[in-house]
């Protein structure tokens, strides 16, 4: 039986797999780079004059994930697995699509990254629950980075938000 615990128990080993193929380890923490998405992303104001809301959750995220290329190996166990690229810059042009879905939601939701196959884009709120928003609509993806990495990478199908 194999017994190295070295790994943590922090995620699934496909996903703590597919996560340090892209170059994480438990601990790190990119706070310089985190900021200099803040920065880029409070500055933005979209031509109507719509602008990023930046707050805590978002920032600890990026500090931990941004920068990462992702990508899952094997099949999902719902829906393919997800293609991330964890760059909050993504939506640096969509300030006003994300103020939308955050009025809609009662907070404030700030990007995190996109599903590079299909162009999704994931984002996060002041509560760190995490969001996809693609063509075909805007999904729920879990209460946290944690479990919305393991839904996107393990292929687990995502809830679909509904309005009102």
């Amino acid at each position: 039986m194999h017994t190295d615990r070295t790994s943590t128990t922090r995620f699934p080993v496909p996903v703590d797999a597919a996560l340090r193929g892209a170059g994480w380890q438990p601990g790190h923490w990119d706070i310089k780079q985190a900021e200099i998405w803040a920065d880029t992303l409070r500055e933005h104001s979209s031509p109507a004059g719509h602008r990023h809301a930046v707050f805590p959750a978002a920032v600890e995220a990026w500090a931990e994930f941004g920068g990462l290329h992702i990508t899952p190996k094997g099949p999902g166990r719902q829906v393919a697995p997800a293609t991330l690229h964890l760059d909050p810059l993504h939506g640096l042009h969509l300030a006003r699509t994300l103020g939308d879905l955050g009025r809609a939601l009662d907070t404030e939701v700030s990007p995190l990254g996109a599903e590079t196959d299909t162009h999704a884009l994931l984002a996060i709120d002041t509560e760190g629950r995490v969001y996809a928003l693609d063509h075909t609509g805007d999904w729920y993806l879990g209460p946290d980075i944690d479990q919305a990495l393991v839904g996107l990478v393990t292929g687990i199908e995502p809830t679909r938000l509904t309005t009102g």
